[in-house]
């Protein structure tokens, strides 16, 4: 089948929610990728850090086909054998607690507002979310959201959130009242434009929610597995969240979602107050457990830090040479590149068009995150896409 069979199939078949480039990938490795048509890319932007430790992980493949071969599916009314030791792993390298498996970030999202609204009960409601943040598409977590254009069209939203400025201390204390709850945020903003929140902000968020029984919900759903130099972002603060969410890398390219929940407050969801059907299979925790694997057994954090300091490195030489760059942020390999134009969706145009992958986000800002196994000499061929990408704007 074509790549013009295929679109057909699309157009008379498929809803038209997604703004999708005129490319359908069809094998990938690493940080490469290949489509229909047998062109290859460079994925800078791998399915939204989905497959962050790069495409089709030996690791991972390693370990989903011996399941395969065992069992796909045991509900959740019975054990799996390999559900707790994913758990095991996610609480080894985060905080004393327990976790429920989901399907994906706004699922695993939803699982924290219905804790932090089951612990308030029936007093205290009210969660403050940040400005630019983004949590999910669900009608819970959208409203959570603070971004206006993904809730357009589907009023009324859900009650009781509260949005405020970004790294921002006094609002934050400003909209705290004797009906607040919990606060959720993204240590480092993805969908809101690779914005990082700085340590003081944390540690004094930390310290009033200590203070005011706040419950401290961390949304790491794309900081999550290493992404950012640390298994986990929030292990940059001097701060440990009450809640933490997770998806997107966990998987290795499958499906999954983990709500994580501190030691503290892990009764508070009790027996058939939460489900998933899907949750935490056998075959999703088993190539998870490939992605930790990895990750500890490969030295990939330590290639993350060194690979997120060349990728700024280029982009600053890119800089010198471009004028249209105002200026680069992140942690790790999640980087954002600002531009002084009001759209820059002709750029990631031109660098598919170069060979290179990579995605645009609030208009005009270039969104880089390579996977964690990414090298120099990969590197270097993806900022001279970009470059060439750059020139002919």
């Amino acid at each position: 089948m074509d790549f013009k069979q295929i679109k057909k199939l699309y157009e008379d078949y498929v809803l038209s929610t997604y703004t999708r480039q005129d490319i359908c990938l069809v094998r990938g490795t690493g940080a490469s990728v290949e489509d229909a048509e047998g062109k290859g890319y460079l994925d800078f932007f791998p399915g939204w850090a989905v497959s962050g430790i790069g495409h089709r992980h030996p690791r991972v493949i390693k370990r989903m086909r011996e399941q395969m071969e065992r069992i796909l599916h045991v509900s959740n009314n019975f054990y799996n054998d390999l559900q707790p030791l994913l758990a095991e792993k996610i609480i080894e390298h985060s905080f004393p607690g327990k976790v429920f498996f989901s399907n994906s970030g706004a699922e695993a999202n939803e699982g924290a507002i219905k804790l932090a609204r089951r612990y308030g009960n029936p007093d205290r409601y009210e969660i403050i979310t940040m400005e630019k943040s983004f949590h999910g598409r669900t009608l819970a977590t959208l409203s959570a959201t603070g971004q206006e254009k993904v809730k357009t069209g589907f009023s009324p939203l859900v009650e009781g959130f509260k949005h405020v400025p970004f790294n921002d201390i006094k609002a934050f204390k400003d909209a705290v009242t004797d009906k607040t709850v919990a606060v959720i945020l993204e240590p480092v903003q993805g969908e809101g434009g690779i914005n990082v929140a700085v340590p003081g902000y944390m540690s004094d968020l930390g310290k009033i929610c200590r203070e005011k029984d706040i419950l401290l919900i961390f949304d790491e759903v794309q900081t999550c597995m290493g992404r950012t130099g640390e298994m986990f972002a929030f292990k940059h603060y001097d701060v440990s969240p009450d809640v933490m969410t997770l998806a997107k890398s966990l998987g290795g390219g499958l499906p999954i979602g983990a709500l994580v929940v501190s030691d503290r407050i892990k009764d508070v969801l009790a027996p058939g107050s939460h489900a998933s059907t899907f949750g935490g299979s056998p075959i999703v925790c088993s190539a998870a457990l490939g992605v930790f694997e990895a990750i500890e057994e490969e030295g990939l954090l330590d290639n993350v830090r060194d690979a997120g300091e060349y990728i700024v490195q280029k982009l600053e030489e890119i800089k010198c040479k471009n004028p249209v760059i105002k200026g680069i942020r992140g942690k790790g390999v999640m980087i954002g590149v600002e531009l002084d134009r009001e759209d820059a969706s002709a750029i990631t145009d031109e660098c598919v068009k170069e060979g290179l992958l990579i995605n645009c986000t609030q208009k005009n800002i270039l969104r880089i995150m390579p996977p964690l196994t990414v090298t120099r000499d990969e590197i270097d061929t993806a900022m001279c896409k970009l470059e060439k990408a750059l020139e002919r704007i």
